[in-house]
């Protein structure tokens, strides 16, 4: 069975995935997944040269605010973008024997449709708690914050697409939810 973990920026996907691990379970990281192939396909590499132009890459390196501002600039650029690095990342994922991963947007970019998954579990949390979150783990402005959450799917679209939903709200237990969650999937 192939179980994705999804769910807007801040809301605390990958904090989800450390409590799985304690339960044993390994999760893919689709968005580390695709940092590491960006630096290491010389496909992806010659591909992304070729759509943003050299200085997408100095002295090997990516650059992350090239790559930033051509995505912010348009949603074809994203698409473009998606369509060099995800099927990459799906062929990688499907050879790396994980049985779970982690896509912060597995339908805003329908990196769902490049995989064979059973079940999708979304996390949620309210909106000033993303926020901040996001504000303190970049140190960015709030304004850019609510940017990088409005280019993403609203949470309500993604809990209606998903099977499950857990709260990261700080306030209900993850543990519970966590144990709750493995129960009601390995258990039907």
């Amino acid at each position: 069975m192939k179980i994705a973990i999804t769910g807007g920026i801040g809301a605390g996907k990958s904090f989800v995935c450390q409590w799985l691990r304690k339960y044993g379970i390994e999760v893919y990281d689709c968005d580390a997944a695709a940092k590491r192939l960006m630096r290491s396909s010389s496909m992806i590499r010659s591909s992304l040269i070729a759509l943003i132009g050299e200085h997408v890459y100095e002295q090997d390196k990516l650059q992350k605010r090239v790559m930033a501002e051509f995505i912010l600039a348009s949603p074809d650029n994203v698409q473009a973008v998606n369509d060099i690095v995800h099927p990459a990342v799906a062929a990688d994922f499907e050879q790396s024997g994980y049985d779970w991963l982690e896509s912060a947007i597995l339908f805003d970019s329908n990196f769902h449709t490049r995989i064979d998954i059973n079940k999708v579990v979304c996390v949620t949390a309210p909106l000033e708690t993303r926020i901040s979150r996001i504000m303190r783990r970049d140190g960015i402005s709030r304004e850019k914050a609510l940017e990088w959450i409005h280019r993403q799917l609203p949470q309500e679209e993604v809990i209606r697409l998903s099977n499950y939903e857990i709260c990261n709200d700080g306030k209900i237990d993850i543990d519970l939810q966590v144990r709750e969650l493995l129960k009601e999937i390995y258990n039907s």
